[in-house]
């Protein structure tokens, strides 16, 4: 089974996560699979615009905890900074990006969402900032977009509470731009793209690739690839996943 999927439709790609029984977690395979899908559509001329949709009754979960090993910083370098690839490419690519939510976008769904430069979501669509709750910072240029959407104070406090948000608590700090009924958000994605389809796609990329300059989305990955490469081989990150698949609350002990 193809862990991402592409839908045509006129000049938009749609982007969609396929693995529903596992609310698209984020894998590395899945990631792997969405680079080789976002090349070719990043120099397509007839592309002008992505959709970012997830395949069931999810956006994204969040990473793939499962593959994920604790105590190893340099196994953790090489993912993040493997991951950092896909990051640009969305967040500074040629295409513009529309996020389209249903249901969870939590972790890294919720670095996906706020990569995207409009996000819709259904109104029953929950965000959070889960990465705390496994003993992890943000990652996937979290440091760097969520600022940008909801302001550094809001962002920070979201990210240290491990917070979640309704749709409706989203849209009103500025993290959704659009609200849509349930089951909706693909097609109301859709009706935004449309926007994009007749511009001049030169200023467009040029406009893209300034924002993430002027915002240093580069400073943000390197410290990414330090700190959260370090957290993963902390106690805390260990005893963080063995609760969540336990189904526990965790112990942490700062260390």
């Amino acid at each position: 089974m193809a862990l991402i999927e592409i839908e045509r439709r006129d000049a938009t790609a749609i982007v969609r996560l396929n693995d529903p029984d596992r609310r698209n977690a984020l894998s590395p395979e899945m990631r792997a699979e969405m680079l080789d899908a976002l090349d070719p559509l990043m120099a397509d001329g007839a592309c002008r615009c992505l959709v970012l949709a997830g395949a069931g009754a999810s956006f994204c979960a969040g990473g793939d905890l499962k593959s994920m090993r604790s105590g190893d910083p340099i196994y953790a370098r090489h993912r993040m900074m493997a991951t950092h690839r896909l990051v640009r490419l969305l967040a500074a690519g040629p295409k513009p990006v529309v996020a389209a939510v249903e249901g969870h976008a939590f972790g890294a769904g919720l670095s996906l969402a706020a990569l995207a430069d409009v996000c819709v979501a259904s109104r029953a669509a929950t965000f959070g900032a889960v990465f705390g709750r496994v003993g992890l910072m943000a990652d996937l240029g979290l440091l760097w977009s969520l600022p940008q959407r909801i302001g550094a104070a809001r962002a920070k406090r979201l990210m240290l509470t491990a917070g979640v948000l309704g749709a409706d608590e989203a849209a009103e700090l500025g993290l959704v731009d659009a609200l849509c009924e349930p089951g909706g958000a693909l097609d109301a994605a859709l009706e935004v793209t449309a926007g994009f389809a007749d511009r001049a796609p030169l200023p467009v990329a040029a406009t893209r690739s300034a924002f993430a300059q002027m915002g240093d989305l580069d400073r943000a990955l390197a410290l990414e690839v330090d700190l959260q490469s370090a957290l993963m081989a902390s106690d805390d990150h260990t005893e963080g996943r063995a609760a969540f698949f336990e189904r526990r609350d965790p112990v942490f002990r700062g260390r």
